[in-house]
């Protein structure tokens, strides 16, 4: 596999920059779905193409190093981030619970 490869992958399942392995399993059933014989899609060349793709980033995402860091965390995490950012904010009724308060 190479980059080209899944650039098309990503573009025939219409994934942006991120997406999650189950959104990739339910886009590419929609699109065996759709384009299915029993279906009236009788195109057998866009299954395969579809089935390709799916392997593609199947394969990519077999192998993928995940990043389990902090800021990836935040990243994957937005309500977390804002939590950790303003839950000690005394404006949104937060306390620091390194603080004695009367």
């Amino acid at each position: 596999m190479n980059y080209h490869q899944l650039k098309n992958a990503l573009e025939l399942f219409a994934i942006q920059d991120r997406a999650s392995l189950k959104e990739i399993k339910l886009r590419h059933k929609a699109l065996v779905k759709k384009h299915h014989p029993d279906a009236g899609g009788d195109d057998s060349e866009a299954i395969r193409n579809i089935n390709e793709a799916y392997q593609c980033l199947m394969d990519y995402c077999s192998t993928y190093r995940f990043s389990f860091s902090h800021e990836e965390f935040m990243v994957q995490n937005p309500e977390e981030r804002l939590r950790e950012q303003f839950s000690y904010d005394p404006v949104w009724g937060g306390r620091d619970p390194d603080k004695k308060h009367l």
